[in-house]
């Protein structure tokens, strides 16, 4: 396998959830990533430090979405389709983790990038926040601000809107009053 083959394998998935979380479209992202890629081809030659890589990739692909959404605003008004892949449906015991979760991301999905980008870097790339600074390329302190009200925005939205999926439901049933379980 080659360096190139290497790098795709350890990196794909990682900068497709990325670019997902930036653009909320499965097109985009791949479409995002595979630029990634070619740049990475075209480029990476230069980079001296291997290691840095990962963070190369991921500031090429942030770059790559914020030069996008500038052409985009400039050439049209319509919004960024919101229309994603569903995940399997989980176990039973799972599902309602999974609603939660699901719903996190919707939530993370509706944060202007400003604070979308951080978390998704931090929480669901594990990026320090050094290299989200060097990816996002902002102060660290920026990061660390930018992280601190996401977070509050998150929470308090989790906790404002109501649930998707409640964990009781009273329905009236045939006159009466049922209990459901969801």
């Amino acid at each position: 396998m080659s360096e190139f083959e290497e790098l795709v394998d350890a990196h794909y998935q990682a900068l497709f959830r990325f670019g997902m979380s930036l653009t909320r479209d499965v097109n985009t992202a791949s479409d995002l990533v595979q630029e990634t890629f070619c740049i990475w081809a075209a480029k990476g030659s230069q980079l001296k430090d291997r290691s840095k890589a990962k963070t190369w990739l991921f500031t090429t692909l942030h770059r790559e979405f914020l030069s996008l959404r500038r052409r985009a605003s400039k050439f049209s008004d319509e919004p960024v389709d919101e229309d994603s892949a569903e995940a399997a449906a989980p176990s039973q015991d799972d599902a309602e983790r999974q609603m939660d979760g699901q719903r996190a991301l919707e939530i993370l999905g509706s944060l202007e990038e400003t604070y979308r980008a951080p978390l998704a870097l931090f929480y669901l790339q594990q990026h320090s926040y050094k290299e989200i600074a060097e990816i996002l390329d902002v102060p660290i302190g920026t990061v660390m601000s930018r992280l601190s009200r996401g977070k509050e925005m998150l929470r308090r939205r989790m906790t404002a809107e109501p649930s998707s999926a409640p964990k009781n439901i009273l329905q009236l049933q045939n006159g009466g009053l049922r209990q459901h379980h969801g």
